[in-house]
């Protein structure tokens, strides 16, 4: 049997969650929801929103955050631009991949369509769509250029939905290839056009699974074949991922983030906060980090920066951590751009290349505080809010009372309270 074949048979395998990793998966469940009820008030969200209405009407399907429903693929993409636009969303740190984001925002635009979903087969699917959103990750032995999160996320949102659709599993998977886009170019520049990309692939996955259930065919070798997925977006073997296929839940894998900012930028975040440090502290603090976390939090700061580039500005993310113990997302704004006491902290910060030969690797990082009497090196092993460094009870309570905060007015209260049965359309 191909690896190919492995995947969509696991894909359409009778699962049953060990609780541990169901545990995780309701979890991080939860976690997505509050992120993107969040997100419905960032910036860029209304150009989103409008594009959506754009696309048909109908009320198949709600909209985190706000009230209004949207079809399927439509509320698919603006839920998947919510949950990924304050950078705040879950991701499988191994594989570079925000497997939550494209599988939720699509898997519950397709429960809500059907009239809800019992919770187990709820909680499978998500999990499935998870592994293999990481799992391609995982296989993948190359840096990224196109932006895996999208590319992936597109593949195991397809097959979650197409699962809970009861649509042919091979064709929604090469329909999903054929769907995969997105690249860092925007992640370069700073933009809302990355979310944008986890915005179109939860789209595409539902679009995926709709035409294989109308007998639309896919590509038969989308994953190995001659201009498969790993011959385009990723080199790799797909066998690195299939050959422990059922034994380990990627999901039990995936990291939540504790700030709204770039993932990379955590190990840093939460040294300086853990470790008390103030802006009296420091002198200077440098990070060494593996190529792909320099590559992604190096980047400059300037004054006129777009709230896309902050988030991931690694200089004003630990001068604001430095200034006001926490990042608050409402804090990337011109005003604190132009702040000469901020631009003066940042100056002070630097983001330095070590020599892990991992390209996709976040961890470990290693911070050197410059203090008045000497200095402090830490070394960071894991990222806090990882599965070997998770958040306190105290920590996740804080994240997600900001969330709460962040939220606008209507949106669902249970997407906080219970997430389980607001995904599921449990009354």
């Amino acid at each position: 049997m191909s690896a190919t074949a492995c995947l969509l048979a696991f894909a359409g395998g009778d699962h049953v969650l060990p609780q541990a990793v169901r545990a995780d998966a309701l979890r991080l469940l939860g976690d997505t929801l509050a992120v993107g009820a969040a997100g419905a008030g960032a910036p860029g969200a209304d150009a989103i929103l409008a594009a959506a209405r754009a696309m048909g009407r109908g009320e198949e399907a709600r909209l985190l955050g706000t009230s209004e429903r949207l079809p399927a693929p439509a509320a698919a993409f603006v839920n998947g631009y919510r949950i990924h636009c304050l950078e705040w969303d879950a991701v499988h740190e191994p594989a570079v991949v925000h497997a939550l984001s494209t599988v939720v925002a699509a898997l519950g635009a397709a429960i809500d369509r059907r009239g809800g979903c019992d919770a187990e087969e709820a909680l499978v699917a998500l999990a499935v769509g998870v592994d293999i959103a990481a799992g391609l990750g995982l296989a993948a032995d190359s840096p990224l250029t196109f932006f895996r999160p999208a590319t992936a996320g597109v593949i195991g949102a397809a097959l979650a939905v197409a699962r809970i659709d009861g649509a042919p599993l091979d064709d929604a998977l090469g329909l999903a290839f054929s769907s995969a886009a997105g690249t860092m170019q925007a992640h370069v520049e700073g933009l809302a056009t990355l979310p944008f990309q986890i915005a179109n692939a939860a789209r595409a996955a539902v679009t995926a699974s709709d035409l294989a259930r109308a007998g639309f065919p896919g590509p038969r070798e989308p994953l190995e074949g001659q201009f498969g997925y790993f011959r385009l977006f990723d080199s790799g073997d797909l066998t690195r991922y299939t050959t422990h296929l059922g034994k380990v839940w990627r999901i039990a894998e995936v990291s939540v983030k504790p700030f709204p900012s770039g993932r990379a930028s955590h190990a840093m975040i939460g040294a300086i906060l853990e470790g008390g440090l103030t802006t009296d502290d420091v002198e200077a603090l440098e990070m060494y980090v593996p190529p792909l976390v320099h590559r992604l939090i190096g980047r400059a700061y300037h004054a006129d920066m777009t709230p896309a580039y902050a988030r991931l500005c690694g200089p004003l993310l630990a001068a604001l951590a430095l200034t006001d113990g926490t990042i608050d997302p409402r804090r990337f704004s011109p005003e604190t751009f132009a702040d000469p006491a901020i631009a003066d902290l940042a100056g002070r910060i630097a983001i330095r290349v070590d020599d892990n030969p991992d390209p996709n690797a976040l961890s470990p990082q290693r911070m050197v505080v410059h203090v008045p009497d000497g200095h402090l090196d830490m070394e960071i092993p894991h990222t806090l809010g990882s599965p070997a460094s998770p958040l306190t009870p105290e920590q996740a309570a804080a994240k997600l009372a900001l969330a709460r905060d962040l939220a606008l007015a209507d949106a669902d209260p249970r997407i906080f309270t219970d997430p389980l049965a607001y995904f599921t359309g449990t009354p």
